[in-house]
């Protein structure tokens, strides 16, 4: 059992994000979630950076990926100056894209999620944002195609880690989920350039940015990304050879801002 201590700093730190009934709240669904299927409870919660309630199903990842946005704020750190569109890749139950709707109120976003549970969830979510909130059951890859989802073999195995990979033989495979290129991403977009490029998608970094990268990254202003792995980091940072960008990190985020060609 953890320290007592630690146990009540964390309430203070969490109730200052969603108020001290939610915490209170949050904290006794921790304890039952134990005994509990996972995603039998659903939670209602209203964090402070965020303008409207959202869903949290007790006992999966969504608990990891709340604390993640809404705790520890690791989206906050981001200077952007009055962005329009956003593109969130891997929207997973969409927290990320409610903080950034609510924190930039003259944005709109579209939010790609390919799992299927995900995606539901997502959708809840961001509906209190109406139109500002598109959101697409999909993959972001390299190409047009259909791929296949995979869930349990990557990291935790829980429902931020489902991975999509090519069908081992095309059209040969059930279940299968549509998969946008970047430039067809941002044509669903309706704008000439994105001013933020949110990407968390499982090691598909890998072959997102292997080949025609140059094709779409000079319509993105503004970048942040989570790899996964050496191997996801040196093809990313390969892909950015060409253009000058402001680095920082923070958490498992790597930002580039104001993104542009090399003189």
């Amino acid at each position: 059992m953890r320290n007592p201590f630690y146990q009540i700093a964390m309430l203070r730190r969490y109730s200052r994000a969603i108020g001290w009934t939610a915490a209170l709240l949050l904290r006794l669904s921790d304890l039952r979630a134990r005994n509990l299927s996972e995603g039998t409870v659903c939670l209602k919660l209203k964090p402070i950076n965020s303008t409207h309630p959202v869903l949290m199903r007790m006992g999966t990842s969504d608990r990891q990926v709340f604390g993640q946005v809404f705790i520890e704020r690791e989206y906050e750190t981001l200077e952007l100056d009055h962005p329009k569109t956003i593109l969130d890749l891997g929207a997973n139950v969409g927290y990320a894209s409610a903080y950034f709707l609510s924190r930039f109120p003259g944005c709109k976003v579209v939010a790609v999620e390919p799992d299927p549970g995900n995606y539901a969830v997502c959708c809840r979510n961001l509906a209190p944002f109406g139109e500002r909130a598109k959101v697409l059951h999909a993959a972001a890859w390299v190409e047009r195609t259909r791929l296949v989802l995979e869930r349990g073999a990557f990291r935790d195995g829980r429902d931020w880690t489902a991975q999509v990979r090519e069908a081992s033989v095309a059209g040969q495979e059930s279940g299968t989920i549509e998969a946008y290129d970047l430039p067809s991403l941002i044509s669903l977009c309706k704008v000439p350039e994105i001013d933020l490029l949110k990407i968390d998608i499982e090691r598909s970094e890998l072959e997102l940015f292997s080949r025609n990268s140059e094709n779409w990254l000079p319509r993105v202003r503004n970048l942040c990304i989570e790899l996964h792995g050496a191997d996801c980091e040196e093809v990313f940072f390969r892909a950015l050879s060409r253009f000058s960008y402001d680095l920082s990190s923070g958490g498992d985020l790597i930002v580039c801002q104001n993104i542009h060609f090399r003189d």
